[in-house]
């Protein structure tokens, strides 16, 4: 295992990956001190527990920074959120951070996405192709703590985000993977999963594919925030495991579909 102060790679067999870039909350003292924002609204924009979710891979990557220092999820020129529209209209920051605690943030984006090269070119030495399961959870209930959750229709329980790959060559294995996880019963029945209807994809993933575009496949997967109320940060750990046990079910499938191409 490797430990940085912004992420954790935990490096194991097999051709899947598991990342949870956005499970961090941790920031740096002299940036959380000019916050305006306090640790619950910096939480509800957070993915909590995805990193959790990554032990279904023997290799994971967990991000360990809040995403309001450094955003792995975002272009480079757009990881530093600073003004309100950068963040969902939140005013961040009492005072600024300076140039120098901005080039601090942004070479952890560098050295991260540096190491994230070096471990998928060591896996597809190995393997010939990768898949990434690039975990993430999104906010339903976005009027209020005591509003009416969205819509269900124009939100699915789980999102899987496929805008930025070239679909048709990984057809097999995003196909087995969303078949997969309907089939697993979910509280006594089949889960409500669907592509780029909320979110097609990060930064994250894009990059992925850029680089090594039929090499390695990142699957964008965005659960509904149904594990946690979002306004409090009270977990439901059964859900939690449910969920790990519902995603679990997909790998054999995964595996076995990379290995026909």
């Amino acid at each position: 295992m490797t430990l940085m102060p912004h992420c954790i790679f935990q490096r194991g067999t097999g051709p899947i990956v598991a990342a949870a870039v956005h499970d961090g909350h941790d920031m740096r003292p002299r940036l959380e001190d000019r916050m305006a924002i306090d640790e619950e609204e910096r939480l509800r924009e957070e993915d909590p527990h995805t990193g959790e979710l990554t032990q279904v891979a023997k290799t994971q990557i967990v991000g360990l920074r809040s995403r309001f220092e450094v955003d792995l999820n975002r272009p480079r020129d757009e990881a530093v959120y600073i003004e309100p529209e950068d963040a969902w209209g939140l005013k961040l920051w009492r005072r600024p951070p300076t140039k120098e605690m901005i080039e601090k943030s942004l070479s952890e984006y560098d050295e991260f996405y540096a190491s994230v090269e070096t471990l998928l070119r060591e896996l597809l030495d190995r393997y010939g192709h990768v898949v990434v399961y690039d975990l993430h959870s999104y906010n339903h209930r976005r009027e209020g703590a005591d509003a009416p959750a969205a819509n269900p229709l124009e939100n699915p329980d789980v999102n899987v985000g496929t805008g930025t790959m070239e679909r048709e060559y990984w057809a097999p294995v995003v196909d087995r993977f969303i078949q997969d996880l309907r089939q697993h019963e979910y509280h006594g029945r089949t889960l409500d999963v669907r592509e780029n209807v909320r979110f097609q994809g990060g930064h994250f993933s894009r990059w992925i594919h850029k680089t090594f575009p039929r090499q390695v496949c990142s699957l964008a997967i965005e659960f509904k925030k149904t594990f946690m109320d979002e306004w409090t940060g009270q977990t439901d750990p059964s859900e939690i495991e449910t969920i790990f046990d519902v995603l679990q079910s997909t790998i054999p499938g995964v595996r076995e579909e990379l290995e026909n191409l």
